[in-house]
């Protein structure tokens, strides 16, 4: 795991900055701490900052090159199947056990088609010095971020943000696109980012710099998998099998290892897979807990420690740990999240790094699996729309009588409003409805509403629930949850890896009907099948809960004069990107009960802290 970073002159023999490589590094430090390297010529410079996972040992250090020196390469990541390449490759005179040099001789053996033959998660970079070209790629799901600029005839990338920002030619003009994204959906969709200037490579994709125009090649696409037709039984076996591979391979690591844990299903049975390739007492399990007993459910993963013989670890998140959380990512990620999540897995992050530098977590089990409750919603919405209208107008006005609670974690009157708000739309919106902030349009300035704009393609398969998992792993997963595990993990020093977005277990998943998925009221049917294999009923029965917040109650307490201060009328009016007088409204009916305006309100503030902390050009 590093921070890469680096430039390369496309039109000229010199770089303009060269010397911009140390401050760059530095700007990453947090994601690489235990090492630093650069490698330097007139028209280019590569640098990392390393964190020791396989081969600690300084021969391991980046940038790493070719015996020739043609080639220089950065890796942020893990490349699974190193050991694999290894074997294949035994000829090649390594100089070290780095999974990161096993790709070298695959680039001279296979040139840009070497990525289609990597397992693993991994933004890379591979800067040929006689041809003068410049290859970049990330990882199918998009775990590892790569960031790049064109600054008139240089190339800069980096594995974050600010460390562009840091380049005097950078521009920070405001991507108004990107704006509408991140207040309706929570996040901006790749390649964009908030700055006009600064793309993400996209997942499952290479870039290839011979000019100054980019050549894009998608190396893969999870819609491409096949369907499977196979007896239930049968797939089963065939998830458990695939599960255990990831799990094992993942495993691989010269530091100690550690697994995040809810007490939920995909935590624990990872937690119950990894005791079975190694022993118990090596693996640190770690949850976090919070001082409200409704979003507290360290109960259930202290059970899961106890019951596999794991070294656990809780911490609690309280609201002075979450403030503390919240000024570092404010200050020190380029990008907003909209996600509260964010913050206790910082606080997570930060006591696991006192053990282990690698940790795994569930993310992509809900996408792949369909564990949200919307998926279900997709399946009762049809029915739900054929039931008399007087009966729905009844539910609607009995519904708007309830008390709304800003101190549930996800209180039932919540659930059922969020229903109601799209039962009766067609699939996408249905989903953008139920899956968004909740803000809406309405929020959002007349001119950035009188700009073009193209919404995120739905998948149009027959089957919503189908189309909603495929959506669901292409943006929220890859451009949030993934980010937000990044960032946070990162900002600790430590690795995150994700099992369930082994590329066997994503293609098996994506092959899947989603009566696999979604069966009667059950989601996850086919994974929870697995689940009973390993576990107890007990977490495999529970209600998914996720990670979640108090920040309704927050923002009316804690925050209240933050919230008062970045979403005033003026600063709104002033700002010109949102319509004051609906946010105002919104933190108007939070502040009364009348609703829980939490998720929307959470997107506006942090959207605002953006802006004071990176000051982006804002040109209307």
């Amino acid at each position: 795991m590093c921070g890469i970073y680096g430039g390369v002159a496309l039109g000229r023999e010199q770089l303009r900055h060269p010397d911009l490589i140390e401050k760059m590094g530095h700007l990453l430090q947090h994601r690489g701490p235990d090492a630093n390297g650069t490698q330097i010529s007139s028209h280019a410079v590569f640098g990392a900052q390393r964190l020791r996972i396989i081969d600690p040992s300084p021969a391991a250090d980046q940038p790493l090159t070719d015996p020739s020196e043609r080639y220089w390469i950065v890796l942020n990541g893990a490349v699974y199947n190193a050991p694999e390449l290894r074997r294949r490759y035994r000829d090649y005179p390594f100089k070290s056990r780095s999974d990161t040099e096993v790709v070298l001789p695959l680039f001279l053996d296979k040139g840009i088609g070497c990525v289609e033959e990597m397992d693993g998660m991994f933004a890379l970079a591979i800067y040929d010095t006689v041809e003068r070209t410049l290859l970049m790629a990330r990882d199918r799901a998009g775990e590892k971020p790569l960031f790049y600029t064109i600054l008139a005839d240089e190339v800069w990338f980096a594995s974050e943000i600010q460390a562009l920002l840091s380049l005097p030619d950078t521009r920070k003009a405001l991507d108004l696109a990107a704006v509408r994204e991140f207040v309706t959906l929570g996040y901006v969709i790749e390649p964009k980012t908030m700055f006009q200037d600064i793309k993400r490579v996209r997942s499952g994709t290479s870039l290839l710099f011979t000019g100054f125009e980019p050549e894009e090649s998608r190396y893969w696409t999870p819609a491409c998998a096949g369907r499977l037709e196979r007896a239930d039984d049968d797939l089963v076996q065939m998830l458990e099998s695939h599960l255990q591979d990831a799990v094992g391979k993942q495993l691989i690591a010269d530091v100690p290892l550690g697994i995040f844990t809810s007490g939920g299903l995909d935590s624990a049975l990872l937690v119950a897979m990894a005791c079975k390739h190694a022993e118990p007492e090596s693996i640190s399990t770690y949850s976090v807990g919070f001082p409200q007993p409704e979003f507290d459910e360290t109960q259930h993963a202290t059970e899961l420690a106890r019951h596999f013989g794991t070294r656990h670890r809780t911490v609690v998140a309280d609201e002075a740990a979450l403030y503390d959380a919240l000024r570092t990512i404010v200050g020190r990620v380029a990008e907003p999240s909209a996600d509260p999540a964010i913050l206790p897995t910082l606080v997570l992050a930060r006591s696991a790094s006192e053990h282990s530098k690698v940790i795994f977590g569930g993310e992509g089990a809900d996408e792949l699996f369909a564990g949200y409750p919307t998926y279900l919603g997709h399946r009762v919405a049809p029915a739900y729309n054929g039931v008399p209208a007087w009966f729905r107008a009844s539910l609607d006005r009995l519904i708007e009588r309830l008390p709304t609670s800003l101190e549930s974690k996800v209180s039932i009157e919540y659930l059922i409003r969020r229903f109601l708000s799209g039962a009766n739309l067609n699939a996408a919106d249905r989903h953008m409805a139920w899956f968004g902030t909740g803000a809406g349009t309405e929020v959002l300035s007349a001119h950035l509403l009188s700009l073009e704009y193209a919404a995120p393609d739905f998948p149009t398969f027959d089957d919503p629930i189908r189309s909603a998992c495929l959506f669901d792993y292409e943006t929220y997963l890859r451009d949030n949850l993934l980010s937000k595990m990044d960032r946070a993990t990162m900002l600790a020093s430590i690795e995150a890896r994700a099992p369930f977005l082994d590329r066997q277990v994503t293609e098996f998943a994506m092959g899947l009907d989603s009566s696999c998925k979604v069966r009667g009221l059950t989601t996850k049917w086919l994974l929870k099948k697995v689940a009973r294999r390993w576990l107890p009923g007990d977490f495999v029965r529970r209600r998914k809960r996720g990670l979640s917040v108090p920040v309704a109650g927050w923002l009316n307490g804690g925050l209240a004069a933050e919230v008062e201060r970045l979403l005033s009328q003026q600063r709104l009016e002033e700002q010109g990107l949102l319509h004051a007088n609906n946010v105002r409204q919104l933190l108007s009916e939070h502040r009364s009960h009348r609703l829980n305006h939490g998720r929307a309100l959470w997107a506006l503030l942090m959207f605002q802290y953006w802006i004071e902390r990176w000051e982006p050009e804002i040109s209307l």
